[in-house]
C-alpha cells in the first residue's frame, strides 16, 4: 500500500493531547493460527467434498538452510584443526580423529552415520591439503567399518575414497591392505560387532559385495592398481590351518575380482594353485588313516557363508580362534613347521580333506562358469561334463580365445608350481578337467609334458623329466577324451626315445649313465599299454585274420625289457605284473621268464645319478592321475576319467607262469567293491617284498603307495 494514500496506516495518528488510552496502547493483536484457518476453511466447504485436501506447510528451503550452514561450520573446523595441526597444536585435531575413530567396547562409530557423511563432505575440500602430519585422520577414516553402514553412508564413502586416492596416491596402499582384509572371513566378526544397533541385518554377501564395488571404482580410477594389489592379496590369504568357511570365503572373492580385472586372473589362479598344493601334499602324507573314517558334520550340513547372517552361523569349527593371533597365520610361514605341529588325527585328516574339495570344487565351478557362458550360443542342455565338446565347431572365434588364454595360463601354473611338486594328488586334476574343453588344449598339455620329458632343456633337472614322463602314461591311459590317433602318437613318441636312449648306451655315450628318465619313460609305455593296448593294434590284412598286428613302433619294447638295463626289475612292481599279465593275455610278448630271474638278480647300479635326487624306486611310484575320491569336485571328473573296469580282459585267466610267481589276488570286481586303491597283484615273492600297500587293484587305480616313503615333500626346483 502506497504510505502517502490517505487510507494508509502511517496516517493514523494519536491525539495530540491527552495521554493514551490504556485500551489504545495495551491493546492486544488478534492472533491468527493455522487451526483458526482450518476451520474457518472448513467451515465454508462440505467435510466430504474431494477439494478439501490438507497440506503441510512446505519447509524445505528453511532446511537446505539448515544444512547448509551446519556444513560451513564443519568445513570451518575442518580447516582450522588441519591448520592448526601443521603450527603444532593437535587439540581439535585429535577431536576429529575421534569423530571417525570406533568405540573400542562396541567398534561401532561414536557419532550418526549422517554426521560422518557431513565430515567427510567438508574433508573432502581439504584433501589437497593433507600432508603426512595428517596421517592419523586418513588411517581413522580406512579404518571405519564402512561396509556395515547404510546405503546412503556406503556411496558417499566410495566417492570420498575415491577423491582421497586421485588427491593423495599415496594412501593407496594402505586402502588396498584395508580391503584385502575386507575379504577374508574375519570381516564378517567385525561386522557382527560394529553392526549399529536397529539396523538391518547383514550377510556376508552384502558387505563383500560393497568391497568390491570400492574396488572396481579405484580400478577406474589407478590403472596400475593390480600391480599394488597382488602382494596384499597373498599376504591375506588364510593359513591352511584355518577353517574351511575362510578358505571359501576369501577363494570366491579372489575369483571374483579376475572377473573385472583380467590382469591379476594368472596371479591369483596361481596363489590359489600354490596354496591348494600346499594341502594336497599334506594329505598325500596321511591318507591311509582316511579310507573307514567317519564324515564329520560339516560334510554332512553345509552351508554358503555367503548367505547366513553375520553372527547367526551357529556352533562351529569356524569360530575357534578368531582373534588377532589369527593374522601370525600368514600364507607365508614356513609349512614344514606347520608339518610338526599338526595333530596326526583322523579329524584334523578329515578336515584338510574337505578344505581341498571344497577349493578345487570352487575352482572348476570358475572354469565352468567361462565355458557355460562361451557355449550358451549353444541349444543343448547344461552340463558340467564336457564329454562332448570335441564334436563342437566352434561358431565364434573369440569365445575359443578367452578359453584358451586361460588354458595358457592354467598350463604357465602347471609347469611352475604343479610338475615340481612331488606327491601331489589332486590339484593336477584342474589341468586334466579343463584339457578336456578342446582336443587343442590336450594336445598342448602332452607337448609341453613330451617336451620337458624327452627333449628337456637343461634348466630341467631329471626329477623333473621324470616327473613329466609320469604325466604322459597316467594322463594318456586316464583321460577318454584321448582318441585313439592321440594314445598312438604318444606311445610313439616314447618308443622313440626309448631306442634312441638304447642306442647311445650300446654306443657308450656317457651322457646316458643316468637312466631314471629312461626308466621313467618305460613305465609309461607299461601304463598305456594296460589300458590302451586296443588302440595300439593295427587292422589285420585279410590274410591275417585273427592274429593281433601292432603298431611297429612297440618293437622296441622286446629289446627294451631285454637289456641290461633290466627295466622289469626296476619298474613299478605293480606295473610289470599287470603288464606282463596283459602282454601274454594278448599276444604281445612274454615277461615272466624274466621276472623269474629278477628275484634273484641284483638291483641295477645308476651311474652317473644327480647327488640328492629321488631314488627310481621313488620316482617309478608316482602316478598324478590316480582315481579321483574327493566327493564334491570329483563330479567334473567322473565325465572324462576312464576307469579300470572298462578297459579290464573279460577273461583273464591265471596261467601257469604267472601261478608260479603270482600269489593268489581278489579279482578286478572284488576290489572295485571294495574302493581298492592299488592293482590287485600282491607283493612278488623276491627278497624286497612290496608290502606296503603297491599290491592293489588297477580298478581303484591307485598305483600310488599307500605307506609314506621318507621323500621330500616338494621338489626345490624353484
Amino acid at each position: 500500500m502506497d504510505p502517502h494514500s490517505r487510507l494508509s496506516q502511517f496516517n493514523q495518528r494519536a491525539p495530540k493531547t491527552g495521554p493514551f488510552s490504556p485500551s489504545v496502547r495495551f491493546e492486544p493483536t488478534q492472533k491468527v493460527t493455522l487451526d483458526k484457518y482450518t476451520k474457518a476453511y472448513s467451515s465454508s466447504m462440505p467435510s466430504d467434498s474431494p477439494l478439501f485436501t490438507s497440506r503441510p506447510i512446505a519447509t524445505n528451503s528453511r532446511v537446505k538452510q539448515d544444512e547448509q550452514f551446519k556444513k560451513d561450520m564443519f568445513l570451518a573446523y575442518v580447516n582450522k584443526a588441519i591448520r592448526e595441526k601443521l603450527n603444532g597444536h593437535s587439540k581439535d585435531f585429535d577431536d576429529l580423529v575421534d569423530q571417525f575413530s570406533p568405540n573400542k567396547s562396541t567398534l561401532a562409530p561414536t557419532v550418526p552415520s549422517l554426521q560422518l557423511r557431513i565430515w567427510l563432505s567438508a574433508l573432502s575440500h581439504v584433501l589437497s591439503r593433507l600432508e603426512r602430519r595428517h596421517a592419523p585422520l586418513v588411517e581413522a577414516i580406512v579404518r571405519l567399518p564402512w561396509s556395515t553402514m547404510d546405503a546412503v553412508f556406503v556411496k558417499s564413502y566410495i566417492v570420498f575414497i575415491g577423491m582421497l586416492i586421485s588427491a593423495r596416491p599415496e594412501y593407496l596402499s594402505l586402502v588396498l591392505n584395508r580391503i584385502a582384509m575386507g575379504f577374508t572371513y574375519q570381516s564378517g566378526l567385525l561386522a557382527v560387532a560394529s553392526n549399529l544397533e536397529g539396523s538391518t541385518p547383514l550377510t556376508r554377501r552384502v558387505i563383500y559385495d560393497r568391497q568390491h564395488t570400492l574396488l572396481e571404482h579405484l580400478l577406474n580410477l589407478v590403472p596400475t592398481l593390480p600391480s599394488s594389489l597382488a602382494p596384499l592379496l597373498v599376504r591375506n590369504f588364510p593359513h591352511k590351518r584355518q577353517p574351511q568357511a575362510a578358505h571359501v570365503a576369501y577363494i570366491r572373492n579372489l575369483l571374483r575380482i579376475t572377473e573385472y580385472c583380467g590382469e591379476l586372473s594368472e596371479r591369483v589362479l596361481g596363489l590359489i594353485v600354490d596354496r591348494a598344493l600346499m594341502v594336497d601334499v599334506e594329505i598325500q602324507v596321511e591318507l591311509e588313516e582316511l579310507e573307514d573314517a567317519e564324515p564329520t558334520d560339516g560334510e554332512l550340513f553345509e552351508f554358503d557363508p555367503f548367505d547366513t547372517i553375520i553372527g547367526q552361523e551357529g556352533d562351529s569349527s569356524d569360530d575357534e580362534d578368531v582373534d588377532d593371533s589369527l593374522s601370525d597365520l600368514s600364507s607365508d610361514a614356513s609349512s614344514d613347521s606347520d608339518a610338526e605341529d599338526t595333530p596326526m588325527d583322523t579329524r584334523h585328516v578329515h578336515d584338510m580333506v574337505s578344505k581341498l574339495d571344497a577349493i578345487l570344487k570352487l575352482v572348476f565351478d570358475h572354469f565352468n562358469k567361462l565355458h557355460s557362458s562361451i557355449l550358451t550360443v549353444v541349444p543343448s542342455s547344461p552340463s558340467i561334463h564336457p564329454t562332448t565338446t570335441h564334436d563342437r565347431d566352434p561358431q565364434s572365434h573369440e569365445p575359443h580365445t578367452l578359453l584358451a588364454i586361460q588354458f595358457h595360463t592354467l598350463l604357465a601354473i602347471f609347469d611352475r608350481s604343479i610338475l615340481r611338486t612331488f606327491k601331489s594328488r589332486y590339484t593336477q586334476f584342474l589341468l586334466f578337467w579343463y584339457a578336456s574343453l578342446h582336443p587343442e588344449f590336450s594336445d598342448l598339455f602332452l607337448g609341453l609334458l613330451v617336451d620337458k620329458a624327452l627333449f628337456g632343456s637343461a634348466s630341467a633337472s631329471s626329477v623333473e623329466r621324470a616327473a613329466a614322463s609320469s604325466y604322459i602314461g597316467s594322463f594318456v591311459s586316464r583321460a577318454q577324451f584321448i582318441d585313439r590317433e592321440g594314445a598312438r602318437r604318444a606311445v610313439k613318441v616314447l618308443c622313440a626315445f626309448l631306442g634312441a636312449h638304447l642306442d647311445a648306451v650300446e654306443a657308450g655315450n656317457a651322457a646316458s649313465n643316468n637312466h631314471s628318465v629312461f626308466y621313467a619313460v618305460v613305465q609309461s609305455v607299461f601304463l598305456v599299454f594296460c589300458f590302451r593296448w586296443r588302440d595300439l593294434q593295427e587292422e589285420p590284412d585279410e590274410q591275417e585274420v585273427g592274429r593281433k598286428i601292432w603298431i611297429s613302433e612297440l618293437g622296441v619294447v622286446q629289446r627294451v625289457i631285454t637289456s641290461d638295463l633290466n627295466p622289469l626289475k626296476v619298474c613299478s612292481q605293480n606295473v610289470v605284473h599287470q603288464f606282463a599279465r596283459i602282454a601274454q593275455a594278448t599276444d604281445f610278448t612274454y615277461c615272466f621268464s624274466i621276472l623269474e630271474a629278477n628275484k634273484r638278480a641284483p638291483y641295477p647300479v645308476f651311474a652317473g645319478v644327480a647327488p640328492g635326487s629321488a631314488r627310481p624306486e621313488d620316482l617309478h611310484t608316482f602316478f598324478p592321475f590316480d582315481p579321483f575320491k574327493l566327493p564334491r569336485s570329483g563330479e567334473y571328473i567322473q565325465g572324462v576319467y576312464r576307469e579300470w573296469a572298462a578297459v579290464a580282459i573279460d577273461d583273464e585267466e591265471e596261467e601257469e607262469d604267472e601261478d608260479d610267481l603270482i600269489e593268489e589276488d581278489p579279482t578286478f570286481d572284488e576290489w572295485e567293491r571294495q574302493g581298492g586303491s592299488c592293482i590287485p597283484i600282491t607283493a612278488s615273492k623276491r627278497g624286497e617284498s612290496d608290502d606296503d600297500g603297491l599290491g592293489a587293484s588297477f580298478g581303484g587305480m591307485s598305483i600310488s603307495p599307500a605307506r609314506t616313503r621318507t621323500v621330500a615333500m616338494a621338489i626345490s626346483v624353484s
